[in-house]
């Protein structure tokens, strides 16, 4: 009997323990967000206020700002994130970059390190961070849909980050969700805010709740 009911009293702990507890809870209203990346982050191809985070920013009652620069690479976001960390005090990052580097013919293990770095400098400030996965962009156009490159999932794991691996890779496959070879239109941007939100959904880090 004994070891019946320790059998048992293993298997509710067990199931509680897989019960899918989401490792952080929603941010507030009104939190300031901070959105590092390139010219898809800025929203090029689309207009004003069409952009990925303004869109988010509609969706989750966030301040999200837009720190998107045309043509940057991960240095050069590397570089610029301190000030921005000083300037905004963001309770979360989200990091999209890469893009150019690979138009760039950077080597992956460079975009890597310096994308690490980021990663870092983001966890030693005690702030949540969501890395959106980049395909490469010589790929683009090829028939059969398009990956993330496998860096950003190596760097998600390790540094515990919410990882938005799909959605880049499929708008910028979709003729109908572009602008050009390399951007999305205002129809992929609103794609990519929905999908953003509902990793920080799932993560726990967004309040379930509102459509666009």
């Amino acid at each position: 009997m004994w070891r019946n009911l320790a059998a048992v009293i293993f298997l509710v702990f067990f199931l509680s323990g897989c019960g899918g507890k989401k490792p952080y809870t929603p941010l507030p209203q009104n939190t300031v967000v901070l959105a590092l990346g390139d010219s898809i982050t800025y929203g090029t191809g689309a207009s004003q206020g069409e952009d990925y985070p303004a869109r988010l920013a509609a969706l989750t009652g966030w301040q999200v700002v837009n720190a998107g620069v045309p043509g940057d690479v991960a240095a050069g976001g590397r570089e610029r994130l301190p000030g921005l960390l000083e300037e905004h005090h963001p309770k979360l990052v989200i990091v999209e970059l890469g893009g150019n580097d690979f138009l760039r013919k950077t080597e992956p293990a460079v975009i890597k390190a310096q994308l690490d770095a980021i990663l870092t400098e983001i966890k030693a400030a005690g702030i949540p961070v969501v890395v959106i996965g980049v395909p490469r962009p010589s790929l683009i156009g090829v028939i059969g849909g398009l990956n993330a490159d496998p860096l950003y999932e190596e760097l998600a794991k390790q540094h515990q980050a919410v990882l938005v691996e799909d959605v880049l890779p499929k708008v910028l496959s979709d003729p109908a969700l572009k602008s050009d070879q390399i951007h999305p239109n205002a129809e992929g941007y609103v794609l990519l805010a929905r999908e953003i939100y509902a990793a920080l959904v799932h993560s726990g880090l967004a309040a379930k709740g509102k459509k666009f």
